[in-house]
């Protein structure tokens, strides 16, 4: 009989089928830090999503066996004090090929063909003063013909390319693995900054990637450019961008997640009031056919490793 504690059940709305191992399964909506000790004692599995797991919790958990994280992201569990505990963790993966894609496409073409600036021209009722059958007030630009620019050419920056090139663009990535895609041209991070008309970001934070993105790498970007980040707000340093965009160093933005979420007020990117920057409250992985396959996948997870065959180890 082992016990599950899911730490954050609100942030999957999805049915979760029964494991088929004997279990007691418990849910919370939601779990704070200082919850997180006192709410898995006895579990031998946690379910968390968003929910942080420290060392310094880990320590007061001797009965933990498993982590099955219900994201692909791994970044709120310490997996070096995981693995000194012998410990497994468990993510989702390749479940969002869809909604994760096509909301970066729609983040694409926001900011790419102004609707923001449009939006607010009609709402402000410019369109029923205009002389002309339509406004022309704000510059709009195709994605056919344009470069994308894809850093990290996982599953996900694989299907954003297949999708890029439906539209017209032309493809180029940069990756650690090599790139085998006879249609896509494979650059190094600096070159493929310089020469893309749309950058968008597919790859995991750690260490090495947060500030991926900074001051000098959008300076060295197209005035014309923009950037998207459905991955990780870290990737990109806040601060930073919110200046370029102010500034016109390039000319829009798409995102769908930050540094810190839910986000403090005095984030700057939160301040942003300007039609050349679309912020989504990390959506873009939840439609209601990715969560679902989510919640299947996590408790696949969950009975692989019941039966001594765990899969998805991170």
């Amino acid at each position: 009989m082992h016990d599950i504690v899911f730490l954050d059940r609100d942030s999957l709305i999805a049915t979760i089928r029964p494991p088929s191992f004997a279990h007691r399964w418990r849910d919370y909506p939601a779990t704070v830090p200082d919850e997180v000790v006192a709410r898995l004692q006895g579990a031998a599995i946690a379910v968390t999503n968003k929910v942080p797991i420290r060392a310094d919790a880990l320590a007061r958990l001797p009965d933990l066996k498993m982590i099955a994280v219900a994201a692909t992201g791994t970044d709120n569990v310490d997996l070096a004090a995981c693995r000194a505990r012998g410990i497994v963790v468990a993510n989702i993966r390749d479940y969002s090929l869809v909604s994760v894609p096509e909301h970066c496409f729609a983040l694409m073409l926001a900011v790419r063909r102004n609707l923001r600036a449009y939006v607010a021209d009609v709402e402000a009722g410019q369109w029923e003063r205009s002389t002309r059958f339509c406004l022309l007030d704000h510059p709009v630009s195709d994605l056919a013909g344009s470069r994308l620019g894809i850093v990290g050419y996982g599953a996900l920056g694989k299907r954003v390319a297949q999708i890029g090139r439906a539209f017209g663009m032309r493809v180029a990535a940069t990756s650690r693995s090599p790139i085998e895609d006879p249609d896509v041209l494979a650059l190094p991070l600096a070159e493929l900054l310089v020469t893309s008309d749309v950058v968008s970001l597919h790859l995991p934070l750690s260490d090495t990637t947060r500030h991926l993105i900074g001051a000098a790498e959008l300076a060295s970007m197209k005035k014309s450019a923009i950037l998207i980040n459905t991955a990780r707000g870290g990737l990109v340093d806040e601060a930073a961008l919110a200046a370029a965009l102010r500034d016109g160093t390039i000319a829009g933005a798409g995102f769908d997640v930050l540094s810190k979420e839910p986000p403090v007020p005095d984030n700057p990117l939160l301040q942003l009031r300007l039609p050349n920057f679309v912020l989504t409250p990390h959506v873009a992985w939840a439609s209601g056919g990715a969560m679902q396959t989510l919640a299947d996948m996590l408790v696949d997870n969950l009975e692989a490793w019941a039966a001594g065959t765990p899969k998805n180890v991170v």
